[in-house]
């Protein structure tokens, strides 16, 4: 998967979609890249909370510090106590995630989002750290038969009635969300832009206004 994904709901959308009963103060950008602000939902105390972090977790490269935003082996011990600790976990509010496509030099935004919905959840993890504060990151499987032709990865997509599974459920709940078949590629939408790759304009238009409730 890319890093690059789109909320492009408004605050009060959220919080009403994701029952969020202890939102804060929630300032965050249409399009999101790593080291960007982007908001999470968390569940505390049995309540749905949401908070504004910054994307990717604090990882040494050999060029220095750098960050790593997307979950795909469970197996590194970087992944060892925010995977299996419920605290850790959340749901991240997407409304489109994105895959380059065209040549190179010249690749362009392609969008994807789930039909008819305008906000979905990808399963992700938070944690406070000591290097860059409160950071989040989103856990990435195998590509369904729309997005596997732009990448072979894409992200963990939570339906509504999963949601409790992630946040609060076992570990081995986490590894089958991993392994287990794709979102289905028959209810996505791929929309594809002109907007270069590293433009930073949001998708081109709009998820369909459907009620939050």
């Amino acid at each position: 998967m890319s890093r690059l994904y789109a909320n492009t709901r408004s605050p009060q959308e959220l919080v009403a979609y994701f029952g969020v009963e202890e939102p804060g103060a929630l300032d965050y950008p249409a399009t999101t890249v790593e080291g960007d602000r982007g908001v999470v939902v968390y569940e505390r105390d049995g309540i749905h909370r949401a908070r504004v972090m910054t994307w990717g977790f604090p990882r040494l490269a050999r060029s220095g510090p750098d960050r790593i935003g997307l979950v795909a082996d469970l197996t590194n011990p970087m992944w060892d106590k925010v995977v299996a600790d419920p605290r850790y976990r959340c749901l991240i509010p997407i409304s489109h995630f994105a895959n380059p496509a065209g040549d190179e030099g010249a690749k362009t935004r392609s969008w994807f989002s789930v039909t008819g919905e305008p906000l979905f959840a990808w399963g992700g993890f938070c944690r406070n750290t000591p290097e860059l504060g409160p950071v989040f990151a989103g856990m990435t499987m195998k590509a369904n038969a729309l997005v596997e032709p732009y990448n072979d990865r894409m992200p963990v997509l939570v339906p509504r009635e999963e949601w409790g599974h992630w946040l609060r459920g076992p570990v081995k709940n986490i590894i089958f969300f991993q392994i287990r078949q794709p979102f289905p590629a028959e209810r996505m939408t791929l929309e594809h832009s002109d907007d270069r790759w590293r433009s930073g304009k949001p998708p081109p238009t709009p998820a369909p206004q459907l009620s939050m409730i």
